[in-house]
């Protein structure tokens, strides 16, 4: 047996406790086997509140002050779940039945067959095993399940729900979560000067870590975003801390991008991540170009670079992770940037919210209701001015 199980043996007869110590010796003294003595249902409960650890009870039927069938029945309410023999005569089989249907996982008669006995014990040992192991893996699950709990609710908590008004632009984001927490993020905020700053990232790997670098990711971008750095110079920088005592190996892939409100210019650098698109009305969406740079904290001392567009008014820059475009549909068909790219050019020209509400529907009427494997997130941002 893997660990040693502690036997409850509840019966009056006083030679039986002699007995059972002189039949099972060798295994007590190997501690594969531990026994206990009661002699009635009293005795039994006393034992059972004074011995956690025990797991198997053997008890007969008829005794004084508390019978086993009472025993059986207290036992749902105090410990359900230990396992009971019931050991009673074969003549008794009335009451033998009445112990199975209160609970009592096995049954063996008087006089008692030690062989037979050793072998109900063993079933019930084997048994008790699977149950203990069952319930080391549900304990696990639950823990894990609620450290999915806590990583989901940091992870929303960080993510801006209402958008900076400014004058010449227009900002909308959303994130449908997946079942398990992923590690998207996304962040809008004010940069001096007329200007606006949009992140649109993926943290490898999932739970309480990813979580936790996301929240480390999108303070330093944020942190040095308010500086003079460009796009580039900045992911450059971000790159480098991220790079520092990361034991684990983690990595974020992300775009920086900052709108001039005055101008149009859309700077940004891309550290491995979905290229955006840029959707103007009447043409159809292209992904704007590439930037040199690999996912951040891969690899220290890469330089990133920047790129730049011009925008015009009614232009929409449209971020997202690969959420979208890696949804799958019941024929395990992927969602792709055709159908994105569709989408995209139908709603072109409508407001930030309308043209992210478009692509969640799009992509759940082609999941049709599949698992969702990964968090689906879409920022976008118009240029306004006039």
């Amino acid at each position: 047996m893997a660990d040693a199980c502690t036997i409850l043996v509840v019966d009056d007869e006083p030679d039986l406790e002699t007995l059972i110590r002189q039949r099972f010796r060798r295994r007590i003294r190997k501690k594969e086997l531990s026994f206990v003595f009661a002699r009635d249902g009293v005795q039994a409960l006393t034992a059972l509140d004074e011995r956690p650890e025990i797991e198997l009870i053997m008890t007969d039927i008829n005794m004084p002050r508390m019978d086993g069938l009472t025993l059986l029945n207290e036992l749902k309410e105090v410990r359900p779940r230990v396992r009971a023999v019931v050991v009673s005569a074969y003549g008794d089989m009335r009451n033998i039945r009445t112990a199975m249907n209160r609970g009592a996982f096995d049954f063996v008669t008087k006089p008692i067959d030690f062989r037979d006995l050793e072998v109900t014990i063993n079933k019930t040992i084997r048994h008790v095993v699977l149950m203990r192991e069952a319930l080391h893996h549900r304990a696990q699950l639950i823990a894990l399940h609620e450290e999915l709990r806590v990583a989901r609710s940091m992870q929303m908590s960080i993510l801006p729900q209402t958008f900076p008004a400014m004058a010449g632009s227009e900002t909308h984001a959303v994130m449908t979560p997946a079942q398990d927490v992923g590690g998207d993020f996304y962040d809008v905020f004010h940069l001096p000067e007329g200007r606006i700053g949009v992140v649109m990232a993926d943290v490898s790997g999932k739970g309480v870590p990813a979580a936790l670098f996301m929240m480390v990711s999108r303070t330093l971008v944020k942190g040095h975003a308010v500086g003079a750095l460009k796009p580039g110079a900045l992911l450059t920088r971000i790159n480098e801390l991220l790079g520092e005592e990361n034991e684990n190996g983690m990595f974020v892939t992300l775009v920086f991008g900052v709108l001039d409100t005055g101008t149009g210019l859309f700077q940004y650098a891309n550290a491995g991540h979905c290229s955006p698109y840029l959707v103007q009305k009447g043409r159809k969406p292209r992904e704007l170009p590439l930037t040199r740079g690999i996912a951040l904290g891969v690899w220290p001392g890469v330089q990133y670079q920047d790129a730049e567009v011009r925008l015009s008014p009614g232009d929409t820059i449209f971020l997202y992770t690969d959420g979208v475009n890696e949804a799958e549909g019941p024929g395990k068909e992927l969602f792709e940037n055709g159908r994105l790219e569709q989408t995209l050019e139908a709603n072109a020209g409508k407001s930030p919210e309308e043209i992210n509400d478009a692509v969640l529907q799009a992509v759940r009427d082609f999941t049709g209701g599949e698992h969702q494997s990964d968090d689906i997130t879409c920022l976008t941002l118009s240029y306004r001015r006039s």
